[in-house]
């Protein structure tokens, strides 16, 4: 399996055409909270939903004075929404149009929408949950509500992890066991010597949705299962899936899922800290809010964390691009089976439409995985510094 170039030419077109929709959706955020900000209607907004919901005695309940729950929702479900209507047309041309026209979604608008309406309901309950929490602790913990949060996020993180494959994921894909067979056998095998325990070994159903294709190791604890998208299972040889799955594995091994939910916990402090601080002195010194749990902060309180996650974002996709690394040494080492991971890194590369070479600036800014040419690159090195040949490589698979 070789790079088709054809299929880089358009990987780079896609590519480029996806980040200038999102420099495009990150224009209006920001347009959209100076004009916020600078007029007054996040005041305004506040007002007119306790106008509103004062008559209502369900929605008016608060069982402290400084605390406005149901407010609090509300103001932050009906901005979310707001904002997705704004950019509702970048949505469609970016999550249906562009991905249609190279190929990359099989998906008809029908389906579209309505795993889009999931996807959307499910972030703005969970953003609802996330922020009455906040605004709770604010209520009662106003000087360490932000040690709390990053806690009560340090636990989420672990239980999504251990309940998105039985909760979550199969409201957008359909799993079945994989049937046995030498492939099962093998990704079995490379689960056991890792000592890994894993609940079985799935097929992801995909092929309804996209040509893109993925595996991955899901879950915690007694729900970790090996899970191979069925756009792989169809096109690529054991000795390649073999190999992805090593590279999944060696995140366990490495225990790499639990050094990211703590690296994510440590950012979240931090900037939660930060935005305590930026809080307290807006409320406290310059008593532009009425109060810390006062609803018309929600959109400074939004633009805070959306500050700080662009600041930090290069941090942590390089973080994430050391772990990506070690996997595949893991997979490198564990299966010796180079030729067969320069192949699958080349079939992902033509089959997701990947970048195999993108600008490095480009990279270091948004890429959370190291380039396919840099993944090549490291296989190479390994088979020089291994005393492996691509002969011998081969000769180890058959």
């Amino acid at each position: 399996m070789e790079i088709d170039v054809e299929r880089q030419q358009q990987a780079r077109e896609y590519a480029r055409t996806r980040r200038r929709i999102s420099y495009i959706s990150m224009g209006i955020g920001v347009l959209s909270i100076l004009i916020v900000l600078g007029a007054g209607l996040d005041k305004w907004f506040r007002d007119v939903i306790q106008g509103a919901t004062s008559w209502l005695p369900f929605l008016s309940w608060q069982p402290r004075a400084d605390w406005f729950p149901w407010q609090i929702v509300v103001y932050c479900v009906l901005i979310t929404v707001l904002y997705e209507v704004l950019t509702s047309p970048l949505s469609y041309y970016s999550g249906f149009v562009l991905p249609r026209r190279y190929g990359i979604s099989v998906m008809s608008l029908p389906a579209w929408l309505r795993e889009l309406g999931i996807g959307l309901g499910l972030n703005l309950l969970l953003e609802a949950v996330f922020v009455s929490l906040v605004y709770a602790l604010l209520s009662f913990q106003p000087q360490l509500w932000w040690l709390w949060v990053a806690l009560i996020i340090l636990f989420f993180s672990v239980l999504m992890a251990n309940l998105a494959p039985i909760l979550i994921f199969p409201i957008f894909y359909k799993f079945t066991p994989l049937p046995d067979g030498e492939l099962t056998q093998r990704l079995l095998k490379l689960a056991e010597q890792a000592h890994t325990r894993v609940r079985g070994v799935f097929s992801m159903k995909m092929s309804n949705k996209t040509t893109a294709t993925n595996a991955a190791l899901m879950g915690l604890g007694n729900t970790r299962r090996i899970v191979v998208g069925d756009t792989m299972t169809d096109r690529y040889t054991i000795d390649e899936i073999e190999v992805v799955l090593a590279h999944e594995l060696g995140h366990h091994v490495h225990r790499d899922i639990w050094k990211l939910i703590a690296s994510q916990t440590v950012l979240m402090l931090v900037g939660l800290f930060f935005a305590n601080l930026i809080l307290h002195w807006v409320i406290d010194q310059q008593h532009y809010y009425r109060s810390l749990t006062d609803p018309a902060t929600l959109p400074f309180f939004f633009t805070l964390l959306g500050i700080f996650s662009f600041i930090i974002m290069p941090l942590s996709n390089g973080y994430s691009r050391v772990i990506e690394y070690q996997a595949d040494e893991y997979a490198l080492t564990s299966t010796g089976k180079i030729e067969a991971f320069k192949s699958a890194m080349r079939r992902l590369a033509n089959q997701n439409l990947a970048e195999v070479e993108p600008a490095p600036i480009i990279e270091f800014l948004f890429h959370s995985h190291p380039s396919i040419q840099k993944r090549l690159q490291h296989a190479d090195e390994f088979a020089s510094r291994s005393g492996y040949t691509a002969n011998a490589s081969l000769s180890a698979e058959s």
